[in-house]
């Protein structure tokens, strides 16, 4: 019987990089070390016994994280995958009798991270890391969203009635199944197509297609209204958006903070858009369309991300991890080409 040997596992590695392993183009692109006071900083608790095994180590537990949000796994397929995938243990740094963190323990250090509210605090400390990469935001940015989908709650009307009209759960709802019920989604329709879940708004950057500002909110809040919020620190006063975003008041108020409005125009029954027009919104789109690029790599690399949590906070610790794990994706990608 074949014994595979060190060298074996060697080569299989060699062959991994000789294709393109994007797990390690991000293990060179990213100081590790610049989370961990935040990090530690979420996961600080008090010890009853000095006894016992230490815990994990929260570069690693963060690492898992950036692993799960960029395939898009669930927390019993994240262990699975780190156990059966050299190339996830090689990123985390694990050998083959190395003790890996379980599902429970994956989720209980997210959790810290949402009790803790410091999502953006990591991420924010990934820009100054992307600023002295070299890669401050150029040219411009672009605004847009797109639609997180998470589980149907098979609610009665009765109960989806109360739901909006309280903003939290039925009083009538056991303990178990407040925990089981997502009060926080919401539905929303996109070209005809009914959706359930949260909304991922994001600014990028024209010159490196890396997210510089995000907000989570639930499917029903329209794009316009988180559109200053998410606008971001740019060498360039150039702001593209679609048609969504225009109006009077939005030309007005971005003109009155300084930007220059590249939004798409749109026509109405009783007003058509004039050649002029049309043709201002195909310049427009040759830059807009790389805000699709965005959003084009984390579906091709995780597919379609479906939020599994419950609730608007841990839905914005999963969005937001994935977010981060983008752009740190993206930094390999640019510090290789």
């Amino acid at each position: 019987m074949f014994q595979p040997g060190f060298f074996d596992l060697d080569n299989r590695m060699l062959k991994i990089d000789s294709n393109g392993d994007p797990l390690t183009k991000i293990n060179q692109a990213v100081d590790w070390e610049i989370f961990r006071p935040a990090l530690e900083k979420a996961r600080q608790k008090p010890r009853k016994s000095a006894a016992g095994p230490k815990g994990y180590d929260v570069i690693l537990l963060f690492k898992i994280l950036v692993l799960q949000s960029l395939y898009n796994l669930s927390d019993d397929a994240t262990e699975y995958q780190i156990l059966d995938r050299d190339s996830f243990c090689r990123f985390l740094g694990l050998h083959v009798g190395s003790k890996v963190p379980d599902a429970t323990t994956i989720w209980l250090f997210r959790e810290d991270l949402k009790n803790a509210g410091i999502i953006e605090e990591l991420f924010s400390q990934f820009e100054l890391h992307l600023q002295e990469c070299g890669y401050t935001a150029l040219k411009g940015q672009i605004v847009d969203a797109s639609i997180v989908k998470t589980p149907i709650q098979r609610n009665s009307r009765e109960e989806n009635a109360q739901i909006k009209r309280e903003g939290k759960a039925p009083v009538q709802w056991g303990e178990n199944k407040r925990r089981r019920k997502d009060v926080d989604a919401r539905w929303t329709k996109k070209n005809g197509k009914s959706f359930f879940g949260y909304k991922n708004h994001i600014s990028v950057d024209a010159k490196h297609k890396l997210i510089r500002g995000w907000k989570v909110t639930d499917a029903s809040v329209h794009d316009n209204n988180v559109f200053e919020e998410i606008l971001a620190e740019n060498t360039n006063r150039n702001v593209w958006a679609d048609s969504a975003y225009y109006s009077k008041d939005r030309l007005k108020s971005l003109e009155e903070s300084g930007y220059r409005e590249r939004i798409h125009r749109k026509g109405t029954r009783n007003r058509k858009l004039t050649a002029r027009e049309q043709k201002s919104n195909r310049t427009k789109s040759k830059v807009r369309v790389r805000v699709e690029h965005v959003f084009g790599a984390q579906t091709q690399k995780a597919g379609n991300l479906l939020v599994r949590t419950v609730g608007l906070a841990r839905a914005t610790v999963k969005i937001g991890m994935r977010n981060l794990a983008y752009n740190m994706d993206r930094l390999g990608t640019l510090l290789v080409t």
